[in-house]
């Protein structure tokens, strides 16, 4: 068993299921979705995104990309969170709302990309 391959699965995983946990629930309903949450998320993203760095092989580079399309798209839900809540007159509208979950429906999507090839290293995988 290799440790590191262990690890590097481990935070994919989790990145997805923070990102599942934030994304379920009403669309436009700020009670159904936890700002500690996306943060998590995000948190996690990020470091999968770093352990991704060291892979030189092709089905790393399709990994480290989806990565990166999953952080983009939680920065940015992240960056309108923020922007709703504290610097919009209107606050966490219903509106903003809809925007951060679709973002991180977006970051979702990215993730199940990147566990599914993962799935696949995994069973192509020869010793």
């Amino acid at each position: 068993m290799n440790l590191e391959k262990v690890i590097f699965a481990f935070f994919s995983i989790l990145a997805l299921t923070l990102n599942f946990g934030f994304f379920i629930g009403e669309l436009d309903d700020p009670i159904h979705h936890n700002a500690y949450e996306l943060f998590a998320a995000l948190t996690v993203s990020l470091i999968a995104t770093i352990m991704k760095f060291g892979d030189r092989a092709h089905i790393g580079a399709l990994l480290l990309a989806t990565s990166l399309v999953a952080d983009l798209q939680l920065i940015t839900a992240a960056l309108v969170w923020g922007y709703a809540a504290h610097i919009s007159d209107s606050g966490l509208t219903p509106m903003a709302v809809a925007s951060i979950v679709s973002m991180s429906g977006g970051a979702l999507l990215a993730n199940l990309v990147s566990v599914i090839l993962l799935v696949i290293e995994s069973i192509t995988f020869r010793r």
